[in-house]
């Protein structure tokens, strides 16, 4: 048989499955009829003619049928127009719903065409060539995905003319029978709750399917599975109906419902809170194990994470809301941290705050671009990985800061606060290279020329932080000249007897400095900060009272924070990298401390000089910030997969290496009371 005759076979098998004459249990034994009917195996020629003539008076047939329906929506479309017995609105229903069944009989005509089409681009071109395959292929998903849209809202349509002629069929019944009081009152609640979902129902497949840069995906529903088939039926309606079942996409992603079609109905998304109830539970044991073996609790939520990871047993399904709620842990610390804080220490050591950070980036960009250059590394990504490791973690030495001496005499500085300022300055560095990064992805492929032209666009960058931190400080300053005092006498006074008060006040007050700080592009992170010292400059009685209310909100949403961490640590490839992972790890500690050492022997005054090894050995981490520099780094080609997960191995093992270094700082560098008598 002729390659044309082939091709007219394949029309007429695509055309006997599109119009459903073929069931889908007969699809395969039709599928290799065809085929041999093609290899000539199985059937005579006079069969085999009589097969495709036979199939191909189907095909005439149907179109034939298709044309003469349409000719009747016409006919019917024109007798709807001159009925004087409906009214306009239902005049133009009824000719709406005509047209979309002029519409879906069209479209299913098309779709066949389109496929034979499809089919005659693949056969023209060479079919051992990769790209000409990948090229047909993405234009018959392309093609696909508009016939998915078109066929979406004509069901869309369809289920709206279902329901008006249910309506119409009821409203008969109603005017045939005198209804009661009750029914009455029903019919009316039923129109009011009609005008309430239009009013509030948003058409957003609608209104952003034509969008720029909008995609259409094919996915997956995902229901679970229970033992019980029938509860597993009732359970997949209901899911159905609550739209709480998962998509998944093409690339592993997963997604489950940010906003319902109907609000009034109210949702809770079980995965969420099953992933919260089980890293509460087993947060308990791991921290507590972790406090007889004398390590931090943080670290026993670290592992937690690891153990309900990908990692792990991988049960978390809400990766992204579990460190999304765990952010609030990090914003709320570092709350807490700014309430011991006070500005009066804050103008003892900001100079120290501002230089000490700025130096020490610089050093490690030095040091990284030297490596870089003998290990041949791309300059970008030198300069990356470089800005990345020299940021350290705040939760993590707030901490360790947490009850600890913070006692300073009058003429020295005592290290928690030169500690606390640094990493504070970072967290606005961090916002800096957030922000820079693109800057930074453009100039991995460009010219000298435009290097140059990046650079300073990046120099303007820095001079736009520069203002925001301005403008935030002069801010600052009106708000705890006019507005902190009064604000917090207000919620003391209408918080007696009723701590939600005051602790809404609060958090009302942080969420509003984090707002500020975000919209004037610094980091939210020192927003928080800044509001936990414009309340400590209330006083040390403020302080207390506010730091009871909020401690145990903190602790349980930090848990939260440090069990998201263990998420993205992966023991597996640790283990196979140990030996260079070690290596790697003690050398960036080393590397961070030594120059910490140096920056802070520079800017330290002489009578403040012994902290410098209690700050060094601080500093001496990578920052759990690390994993979103990491993270969006390699979505945007700076850095591969390997690096990204060597950045995100060093760093956690930095963080388990910390406490080591900060206790024996604490027991060798730290003065006796008799010792600071004397210097």
């Amino acid at each position: 048989m002729k390659t044309v005759e082939y091709i007219v076979v394949l029309w007429v098998l695509l055309i006997l499955i599109d119009v459903n004459l073929v069931k889908t249990t007969e699809l395969e034994d039709v599928a290799k009829h065809v085929i041999k009917l093609h290899r000539g195996k199985g059937a005579t020629i006079s069969q085999r003619k009589r097969w495709l003539i036979d199939n191909c008076r189907k095909l005439s047939g149907l179109l034939h049928q298709k044309n003469v329906v349409l000719n009747k929506l016409k006919n019917a479309i024109k007798a709807v127009e001159k009925d004087p017995g409906l009214s306009d609105e239902e005049k133009l229903f009824q000719v709406h719903t005509f047209e979309i069944f002029q519409k879906e009989l069209n479209e299913s005509e098309n779709s066949v065409f389109e496929a034979v089409h499809g089919l005659q681009r693949a056969l023209q071109g060479d079919y051992k060539d990769v790209v000409n395959m990948k090229e047909s292929s993405r234009q018959r998903l392309e093609a696909l995905r508009e016939a998915a849209i078109k066929e979406e809202k004509e069901y869309v349509e369809l289920l709206a003319a279902e329901k008006h002629q249910a309506e119409a069929l009821k409203n008969m019944q109603h005017q045939n029978k005198s209804l009661s009081i009750l029914d009455e009152i029903l019919e009316d609640v039923r129109k009011a709750a009609d005008r309430l979902e239009e009013e509030i129902e948003e058409h957003a497949f609608d209104d952003n399917k034509a969008g720029k840069g909008v995609n259409v995906e094919a996915v997956l529903r995902v229901e679970e599975d229970e033992p019980n088939s029938k509860r597993n039926t009732s359970k997949r309606e209901t899911e159905d109906d609550l739209g709480l079942s998962m998509l998944i996409d093409s690339q592993n992603n997963q997604y489950i419902l940010t906003k319902p079609r109907d609000s009034t109905i109210p949702r809770a998304d079980h995965h969420f809170i099953k992933d919260i109830v089980m890293i509460g539970m087993l947060s308990l044991p791991c921290g507590w194990l972790c406090t007889m073996i004398g390590l931090p609790t943080m670290f026993g939520y670290i592992i937690c994470g690891v153990l309900l990871g990908p990692s792990g047993l991988n049960s978390i399904k809400s990766i992204v809301q579990v460190e999304t709620l765990g952010e609030f842990g990090v914003f709320f610390t570092l709350f807490l941290v700014g309430l011991e804080f006070s500005p009066e220490r804050l103008r003892k050591v900001w100079k120290i705050s501002v230089q000490g950070p700025c130096f020490m980036t610089l050093l490690m960009i030095l040091f990284g671009l030297l490596w870089g250059h003998l290990l041949r590394i791309r300059l970008t990504q030198s300069i990356f990985i470089s800005a990345c490791l020299s940021l350290s973690s705040t939760p993590l030495v707030s901490r360790f800061l947490a009850g600890g001496a913070r006692g300073d005499k009058d003429g020295d500085i005592d290290y928690s606060s030169v500690l606390l300022g640094m990493l504070v300055m970072q967290d606005v560095q961090l916002s800096l290279f957030i922000a820079a990064m693109p800057k930074l992805i453009q100039a991995g492929g460009n010219t000298y020329s435009s290097i140059i032209l990046e650079t300073l666009r990046i120099l303007a960058l820095i001079g736009q932080i520069l203002f925001s931190l301005a403008a935030t400080f002069l801010l600052c300053v009106g708000i705890k000249t006019y507005f902190i005092g009064p604000y917090y006498r207000k919620l003391h006074t209408e918080s007696k007897g009723n701590k939600e008060i005051l602790i809404l006040g609060l958090s009302a007050f942080v969420f509003l400095m984090l707002t500020v700080t975000e919209l004037l592009e610094v980091s939210m992170e020192l927003g928080c900060f800044l509001a936990g010292a414009l309340i400590s400059s209330q006083g040390h009685m403020v302080t207390e009272e506010v730091m009871s209310c909020i401690e145990p909100i903190r602790d349980f949403l930090a848990i939260i924070f440090f069990a998201s961490i263990g998420l993205h640590v992966f023991p597996t490839f640790v283990i196979y990298e140990l030996t260079i992972l070690l290596f790697l790890t003690l050398l960036v500690v080393l590397m961070k401390f030594v120059l910490a050492v140096i920056v802070l022997s520079l800017i330290l005054p002489k009578s403040s000089q012994y902290i410098k090894w209690i700050v060094s050995a601080g500093l001496a981490q990578v920052s759990e910030f690390s994993f979103v520099l990491g993270s969006r780094a390699r979505r945007s080609g700076i850095i591969s997969r390997e690096v990204y997960l060597l950045i995100l191995s060093v760093t956690t093992l930095s963080l388990l290496l910390a406490p080591v270094l900060w206790k024996a700082a604490i027991m060798k560098c730290v003065p006796r009371p008799e010792k600071l008598s004397s210097i």
